[in-house]
């Protein structure tokens, strides 16, 4: 089965593993290493590719489970095994992504566009070389605002397009706020930016979506059954395991990417067999909630 066939119609669900320079030393605190463990931000990557590699080479993380796994830029240009990341990755039948986006712009009008990319042709070069399958990207939605949020997901197909180019599959990643007052609204608002911009792309030009959970249960299916879209995965965005499991349980058509979700719980001070256990138990529930929908 072609990674494409899989990514589409596989049960299963997409890991996360993208932490990138600002998101790393939390992800190292929750793992149980202080910032106070290491000096520079290359010892900093150096722990977290440790980490990244004691999940990925786990008896838990396999491509019965996992569809996909998203890697961070200096993931794909590490080893585990002796391999490239992404390579290792292809031969355990998983298909690599890679975040492309350079962070977050200062909020502006309730939203945060994606800071510029100006590399980005080159870095698509180099996914490619690794035999990356796709990217993501993400922006942030923290108000109700109708102009702003179709900017943000104008700026997310316009880059999607030119990763389309070259011959990857853009996740798309407009991110809602799960702490903002109007989510809902917002949700209504997004749907329609989204699907204006689903219906202006052409016969092979077909993307994913990875998105909030929404609060109106089911609110996405007419994303979800596009024809222009391969998956929608969601994302946990801050909600607790168990919670983001229940929520997407109510999804029809959704699978999980989540980030915090999946190392929840896994500390680098835990023997290899509490590591496996509790990484396949965290597996096991994450695919229950992608594939056994309520």
């Amino acid at each position: 089965m072609s990674h494409l066939d899989k990514v589409k119609n596989g049960n299963g669900f997409i890991a996360a593993l993208d932490q990138s320079g600002g998101s790393t030393p939390k992800a190292l605190r929750l793992y149980g290493i202080a910032e106070d463990s290491y000096d520079t931000e290359e010892e900093m990557f150096d722990l977290v590719h440790q980490m990244r590699t004691r999940i990925v080479t786990s008896p838990a993380f396999t491509s019965d489970k996992i569809l996909g796994a998203i890697l961070f830029e200096q993931t794909m240009e590490s080893k585990v095994d002796g391999k490239y990341t992404a390579e290792y990755l292809r031969d355990k039948g998983i298909a690599p992504f890679l975040k492309v986006d350079k962070g977050l712009a200062d909020e502006e009008n309730g939203v945060q566009l994606m800071k510029p990319m100006p590399e980005l042709d080159e870095l698509l070069d180099r996914a490619n070389e690794h035999g990356i399958f796709g990217t993501k990207m993400r922006s942030v939605i923290h108000e109700a605002n109708e102009g702003p949020i179709k900017e943000v997901v104008e700026q997310q197909f316009e880059i999607g397009k030119k990763i389309l180019a070259k011959g990857l599959v853009p996740i798309i990643e407009p991110e809602v706020d799960i702490n903002s007052k109007d989510k809902e609204k917002i949700e209504d608002i997004l749907k329609v930016a989204i699907l204006e911009e689903l219906d202006k792309l052409e016969e092979g030009q077909d993307v994913m979506l990875k998105l909030t959970i929404p609060s109106v249960r089911n609110n996405f299916k007419e994303l979800v059954d596009h024809k222009r879209v391969i998956r929608v995965v969601a994302l946990s965005g801050g909600y607790s395991r168990a919670t983001a499991n229940e929520l997407l349980k109510e999804n029809e058509g959704i699978i999980a990417s989540f980030s915090r979700g999946l190392t929840e719980g896994l500390s680098v001070d835990q023997t290899d067999e509490e590591f496996n256990n509790l990484l396949a138990d965290s597996v096991e529930k994450i695919y229950d909630a992608s594939v056994n929908k309520k």
